[in-house]
């Protein structure tokens, strides 16, 4: 553990008469990073960070708040970045942000990394980034956020059931809010990292995305070679300066010759080493071009062993009893839905107790056509700002378009409690199909398996919705979980392409 860069707050004390902080996870050169526990919210863990500055005025406690409020509803925007719930300056002037707490390792633990290995984190940080850049609505206007300190230390890796690994960027705000800090206090105060500063940013210029492009580029030449572009003699400020403004980088051969990557992908990472922000990548969305090109032919975008946490379905010999299907073939479809393609789950009460089913309408052919596919079922949780809960469920067949069937699910809503724990308690769900031509009826009954993992975290989400305070904001979980969902489709498909075809029983 680093030593402390200033007195640490008691780490038995209580923020804000909330956070219950509990221990010293982490430090650096911006502060220290606790442990805590958030006592309103039934003692669920996050992670508060104390800044190493004093916030000594009221214009600079204001500027402190705006930061952290963009960081706050950025990090509302994208998976890729840590989500923060809370800020505030304690008494004694120290401001600091409450996050969520992950556990994961940074990524500059891991380097250097495989090809396939970076060229997934990469992306995942590029994601990040680019909806940074691409700003945030504050009072009607777009405001763009420059992160500023772009280095492995400020990427967190964590396990993740679909991705394998996800990145979380860590810090917005905060550089930026620093560099006001010690500028506002010092003629000549200088926030940032050096070895991965670019030019304008040694200079004090006004910053903009390609800043961030140009730290990006140092990253990402570190990450596959373990080695920066640039090894000046010493690390004070005039020999980064210097080799920022005036030496040309290493090449990546020079450094790594048993390194053999695609061309396109070290003329990319050159580029944003550019000392003019003008010969640089313009945005992010142009390194994604080169990334996304490269990323089918060399990185699979799910890890080998995903099946383990993923739930195919194959034939089981322990497969549901046949008095649920014969159940499930006399309902009628219910008077209040109307009559359309449409995925819905519901509560099933059979003489063999109550499960949750979902109800699916759909023409003859394509029930037809999914009757023998893989299923696939996968869930997401959000907590914050509302508890809610998204229930995929995939029908695939190699000859069709896969058929996505997502719901979401308030968490906060009993009905739906009751279903997500009727969940937990069984090892399948029904599919029931109804014809979307007339009558309407029940024409076939599929199973979905979930795996024991999984079923595993449906009682801890069910378990943490019952903690959590009554909130209005269940719309935006919404939005965000789709965009989510969004993000985790090519990753499903590929995997299921993957994965070799079986003909599946019903019940």
């Amino acid at each position: 553990m680093n030593q402390s860069p200033f007195t640490s707050p008691s780490t038995t004390g209580l923020l804000a008469n909330r956070y219950q902080l509990k221990q010293l996870i982490g430090s650096g050169g911006m502060g220290e990073v606790f442990l805590a526990n958030d006592i309103l919210l039934g003692g669920i863990p996050v992670a508060v960070k104390f800044l190493t500055k004093t916030v000594v005025d009221s214009k600079m406690q204001q500027d402190f708040a705006r930061e952290a409020l963009m960081s706050a509803a950025l990090s509302q925007k994208s998976i890729h970045i840590v989500r923060a719930y809370d800020y505030g300056v304690n008494d004694k002037g120290k401001p600091y942000y409450v996050m969520e707490y992950l556990s994961g390792k940074s990524l500059k633990d891991l380097i250097p990394l495989p090809l396939h290995i970076f060229l997934t984190l990469s992306r995942q940080i590029c994601l990040g980034l680019q909806c940074a850049h691409q700003g945030i609505n504050i009072d009607g206007k777009i405001c763009p956020l420059v992160h500023r300190d772009i280095k492995p230390a400020n990427i967190l890796v964590i396990p993740d059931p679909i991705l394998g690994q996800l990145v979380k960027i860590l810090d917005f705000g905060i550089a930026r809010f620093l560099n006001y800090a010690s500028t506002a206090s010092t003629s000549r105060g200088f926030n940032g990292t050096l070895p991965y500063c670019s030019p304008e940013q040694l200079d004090g210029e006004k910053l903009d995305s390609r800043s961030d492009i140009y730290s990006l580029g140092v990253m990402m030449f570190e990450m596959l070679t373990g080695k920066k572009p640039w090894q000046p003699e010493t690390d004070y400020f005039g020999a980064w300066y210097k080799a920022h403004h005036f030496e040309q980088p290493k090449t990546i051969a020079e450094v790594k010759p048993t390194l053999k990557i695609p061309q396109k992908l070290n003329n990319l990472i050159m580029a944003c080493l550019a000392k003019k922000a003008s010969d640089r990548p313009q945005n992010i969305a142009q390194i994604l071009q080169v990334l996304n090109s490269l990323e089918p032919l060399n990185c699979p975008s799910l890890p080998t062993n995903i099946a383990s946490s993923s739930i195919l379905n194959r034939p089981l010999n322990s497969a549901l009893p046949i008095a649920i299907e014969q159940s499930c073939r006399q309902l009628l479809w219910p008077e209040n839905k109307p009559i359309q393609e449409i995925v819905f789950p519901q509560i099933l009460d059979t003489a063999q107790g109550s499960m949750t089913a979902l109800w699916l309408m759909l023409s003859q052919q394509e029930i037809k056509n999914y009757a023998a596919s893989t299923r696939y079922s996968r869930f997401i949780f959000i907590t914050s700002p509302h508890p809610m809960l998204l229930w995929v469920t995939v029908l695939y067949n190699r000859q069709l378009a896969p058929k996505w069937l997502p719901c979401y699910l308030d968490m906060q809503n009993p009905q739906n409690l009751k279903m997500v724990s009727l969940l937990t308690e069984n090892e399948h769900y029904p599919l029931i199909f109804f014809t979307l031509e007339e009558p309407h009826s029940c024409t076939q009954v599929l199973s979905s398996r979930i795996e024991p993992t999984q079923r595993q975290l449906l009682k801890t989400w069910v378990q943490q919705s019952h903690t959590l305070p009554p909130t209005s904001q269940a719309q935006l979980s919404r939005q965000l979980l789709k965009q989510q969902y969004k993000q985790i489709q090519s990753r499903i498909l590929q995997h299921l392409e993957s994965e070799p075809q079986v003909v599946l029983s019903r019940f």
